[in-house]
């Protein structure tokens, strides 16, 4: 970036076309130190000319320019024949649904194009309707998401199209998030959206801070920060507002003074003029904050027109002229007086809808509406909200004026209705402040049943958001009103919620299930309790199965399934059937399990129950995933991500792409693997259990491609947050992740002790599924730690666990390790067939970690039993299978038997071992079984199995061939 301004001399190229600047107010005409940014926005523009569309944010923090370069873009794009529409978001559009949407709808409307009007009416339309509709929550919003995106983007002008919204960090979430479905619809539209908030309040959790980071991610939104001035900016900046350059001294105090933030250089220097002390720095007595700065030019207005700037900042950042006027009880003339005063002392300016009118920064509302005294300030919000209330404005609106009004009874009463507004279009953060503001302002006298309602409402909307905290307080606090008056089955109907948050805080299975079975016992034989019963059901069942704890799990859910179909609950039923379904494979009832599973999604896709059908789909893919059913996998993932994609259920979506990521690992796809993860871990919409699946695969990526430290670190973490969950199928896989790393390092022992934590976990609830690949890798651990009895034991010990359960994915890793436990023993004939079975059974499953070390073992088992061919064409097989995906330790271990193999060459009596050489010179001397035996202190039946595998490796069918082949040698 350039450190001067766009400016030849000291004349304006860059400046509001009629712009009558006040003369109290020093601004600058040219926007300075921003040349790479107008350069940048200049061609967006005219791309979006050409129908290449975009979205580009501009950052910064309060000050720094960025309605001034907004202007600059809207300018360059008038002059190039596009129509633009404006918008700004306001303090508390956040709790009301759509209101920078409806802003945008207002400037649309008021446009000369005929096309503009209609599509401003459609979306007013279609937000009014959607607060009436019926229907499933989610699905009503979804649908409203798309048709407002799709209004947006289909409205032909009959010219380029430029969109500005400024002050997006203030924006609702429903507003976001047609953003965020607009913009990859941009790039073939002559539409350029330019969307500008403040930097410095994107904090953790906030839509936007949610919404960038996944469009920015995704490449469907461009983003420009614009940073604070350096000195020599700063020089410029007050070069180009008083018409010379200043001296050095000057320069510096302001910039020391103002940060380099441009609107506080202009408000120093209107101060600095008016003090005469601009030109000697030493006496430069101007405020020290900006607040006190904006107020000097507040203080210039006369007792009445201040009266009416305190009204207006009071309203808000934006505000109507008859709201005001109702407000102050001011005469139009003499409001109309204060307005203009307001605006030659450069507080106010004219909106973009006819009479209203905006704060010209966010800033100079703040300092008006900070320094007002508190009992006028009640008053003025009282006076606001009366009569928005009569004039039919927004209940969010209405309701956050009652409360800084201290009336507790309309602002409670207010906040519930537009809570439940916001809650019905699954507007879940702007619910939950709302219901928190009519908790806030509740009556002291309110019914345990009003009560109890609020809070269950609010934990509901708290438990959308993740704020699972917050989520289990409330339904602690709803169910201990609800048990105190004696409302048995409320109290009960709110415990499946409360266990599945008290699941994400960590708390135990028999904590969990302590509390459904104590509901279901409250209801016992009362009426009308049935369907609490059914979903007590589900749940019970839903927590065993997240334990692994299988024989409950499908006791209970069968239980659930029997109620719920008698009661018709469609919703409970396909929830159970769900769970049932994975329990089902995970028990090896394969067959079963698939069907049910199956099943599930087609019903729950047909009835519109899209959440329902998204976490059956979530289900049937992680199960694929886990179970080695990779070509299962390839027709469910892509089908689920779709509809999670196509429903907008962004939680199941990343979910459901971090378990795809695992089968690309597996099957050894692993740029894809490494792809898929980043974006289910940037996404930051599938909480925690996606993120501990993306990074335990990550993991595996690392360790697989040699990187061990890297994979130690992310598995580790994985490991952490699993344990955390107290849940198998989260700690386990990163568990199994740790001991390969170890076993890579040469660490037997810490091998050895992980596996055997593995091996422990999953005795405890008899799994298999997560089992099988701790067989393999603890077998190698015992076998190179030198310890073949105990790796025999261990073999035994957790193949019976595995074929208990009897799940076909897993059935390859016994004769793996039975395979390597007789190459170990030197039975070649065993270990070929053993390790052959193996490495098909991998191959047919496409399991490519352990199907390739099959290989490499198999390779050891050619070689040693003489066939050499066999043995180079296993090795190079292996070894080209480990450089397509990119693994260094296999190639290590490929090159590493290479080596071995060659120097076995070297030896004369290859393919023999040295002991099967000697026995071979014996036989070749004439001795007899029984003689050898004696000679070499062993017994005739180890002497008989030498010379049976002597036989095989030559090739030879008698003795007499033996004896020849060795005297050969020898000679």
């Amino acid at each position: 970036m350039s450190g001067g301004g766009r400016y030849e001399g000291w004349a304006v190229t860059d400046v509001d076309a009629g712009q009558e600047v006040s003369p109290t107010l020093l601004a600058s005409p040219v926007l300075v130190g921003r040349d790479d940014l107008l350069d940048l926005s200049g061609r967006r523009v005219d791309e979006a000319a050409g129908a290449e569309g975009r979205l580009l944010l501009v950052a910064g923090e309060a000050g720094i320019g960025k309605s001034r370069l907004l202007g600059s873009i809207g300018r360059r794009a008038e002059r190039a024949g596009f129509l633009t529409a404006r918008a700004s978001a306001f303090p508390g559009d956040d709790e009301t649904s759509g209101g920078l949407l409806l802003d945008l709808a207002g400037d649309l409307r008021r446009s000369d194009v005929a096309a503009a009007q209609l599509a401003g009416t459609s979306i007013t339309d279609r937000l009014r309707e959607a607060t009436v509709d019926g229907g499933d929550p989610h699905r009503r919003r979804r649908l409203l998401v798309q048709d407002l995106a799709d209004t947006v983007a289909d409205v032909d002008v009959g010219q380029p199209l430029l969109v500005v919204l400024e002050d997006l960090h203030w924006a609702d979430e429903l507003s976001l998030e047609v953003l965020g479905h607009l913009a990859p619809k941009l790039g073939h539209l002559p539409v350029l959206v330019v969307a500008a908030y403040r930097s410095d309040e994107l904090y953790a959790d906030t839509p936007l801070r949610a919404l960038r980071g996944r469009l920015v991610a995704q490449r469907t939104a461009e983003e420009v920060v614009l940073p604070r001035l350096t000195v020599e900016q700063t020089a410029v900046l007050i070069g180009a507002v008083q018409g010379t350059p200043a001296p050095a001294a000057v320069v510096a105090a302001i910039h020391a003074r103002s940060d380099g933030i441009p609107l506080y250089v202009e408000e120093l220097l209107a101060a600095a003029r008016g003090t005469g002390t601009l030109g000697h720095v030493g006496e430069l007595r101007v405020p020290d904050s900006l607040t006190d700065v904006l107020l000097l030019r507040a203080a210039g207005l006369d007792p009445a027109d201040r009266d009416v700037a305190d009204a207006a900042a009071v309203i808000g950042r934006t505000f109507d002229f008859d709201l005001l006027a109702a407000v102050t009880g001011a005469d139009p003339a003499a409001l109309d007086g204060a307005l203009r005063a307001a605006q030659d002392a450069f507080l106010v300016q004219a909106g973009a809808a006819r009479d209203t009118f905006d704060f010209r920064h966010a800033l100079i509302r703040d300092a008006l509406y900070d320094q007002i005294p508190v009992p006028r300030r009640r008053d003025l919000h009282e006076r606001v909200a009366t009569v928005a209330e009569g004039r039919g404005y927004p209940s969010g609106f209405v309701s956050d004026h009652f409360e800084q009004a201290q009336l507790a009874g309309p602002a409670h009463r207010h906040a519930l209705t537009a809570a439940a507004a916001a809650a019905g279009l699954s507007a879940h953060r702007e619910a939950l402040a709302l219901y928190r503001r009519a908790l806030r302002n509740l009556a002291p006298d309110a019914t345990p049943h009003e009560h109890a309602m609020l809070l269950a409402a609010l934990a509901n909307e708290a438990s959308a958001v993740d704020d699972n905290a917050a989520a289990a307080e409330a339904y602690a606090r709803a169910h201990e009103l609800w048990t105190g008056a004696g409302a048995a089955i409320a109290a009960a109907a709110l415990v499946p919620s409360m266990v599945a948050t008290a699941h994400l805080l960590g708390e135990s299975l028999d904590s969990r299930t302590r509390r459904v079975h104590s509901a279901m016992a409250s209801i016992d034989g009362l009426a009308g309790s049935e369907p609490v019963l059914a979903r007590l059901l589900s749940a019970l069942s839903a927590a065993y199965m997240l334990d692994r704890r299988l024989d409950e799990s499908i006791e209970y859910g069968l239980r659930s399934a029997d109620l719920s179909e008698h009661q018709h609950d469609i919703q409970t039923r396909l929830d159970t059937d769900a769970t049932l379904g994975s329990v089902l494979l995970f028990a090896g009832r394969d067959s079963e399990g698939w069907t049910m599973l199956e099943g599930a999604v087609a019903r729950a896709v047909e009835a519109q129950r899209e959440a329902v059908a998204a976490r059956a789909y979530r289900m049937i893919g992680s199960c694929a995933s886990v179970l080695v059913e990779y070509d299962r996998a390839d027709r469910w993932f892509p089908e689920g991500i779709g509809y999670a994609d196509s429903v907008q259920l962004w939680n199941h979506h990343s979910y459901l792409t971090a378990h795809l990521a695992h089968v690309r690992w597996a099957t050894g796809d692993w740029d894809v693997a490494e792809t898929l993860a980043r974006h289910a871990l940037a996404d930051g919409r599938g909480g925690v259990t996606t993120r501990i699946t993306a990074e335990y695969v990550l993991g595996y990526l690392a360790l697989g491609r040699g990187d061990l430290a890297g994979a130690q670190e992310l598995l580790e973490v994985a490991r952490a947050a699993g344990e955390a969950m107290d849940e198998l199928q989260r700690f386990s896989p990163p568990l199994w992740g740790l001991a390969e790393v170890a076993l890579l390092r040469g660490d037997h022992d810490t091998a050895v002790a992980l596996t055997d934590r593995g091996y422990l976990s999953s005795a405890r609830v008899s799994d298999a599924a997560y089992l099988f690949p701790f067989l393999v890798t603890g077998t190698r651990a015992r076998l190179t730690a030198g310890r073949a009895g105990d790796a025999a034991d261990w073999v035994d010990r957790v193949t019976t666990a595995l074929v208990a359960r009897d799940i076909p994915g897993t059935r390859a890793a016994a004769d793996h390790a039975r395979g390597l436990l007789a190459l170990h023993d030197g039975d070649h004939a065993a270990a070929t067939e053993l390790l052959t079975r193996a490495r098909d059974a991998w191959a047919v499953r496409r399991r490519f970690w352990e199907g390739t070390w099959s290989g490499l073992d198999l390779a050891r088992a050619a070689w040693a039993a003489g066939r050499r061919g066999d043995a180079a064409a296993l090795l190079r097989a292996a070894r080209e299978a480990a450089e397509a995906a990119g693994s260094a330790p296999l190639v290590t271990a490929a090159e590493d038997l290479r080596r071995v193999v060659r120097a076995g060459d070297e030896n004369p009596w290859h393919p023999l071992t040295e002991r099967e050489y000697t026995v071979a010179t014996l036989v070749a001397s004439g001795m007899t079984n029984r003689e050898i035996a004696d000679r070499l202190v062993v017994s005739p039946k180890t002497v008989s199995a030498h010379v049976e595998h002597i036989l095989a490796k030559l090739g030879a069918g008698r003795r007499a061939e033996i004896a020849a082949w060795a005297t050969k040698v020898d000679g």
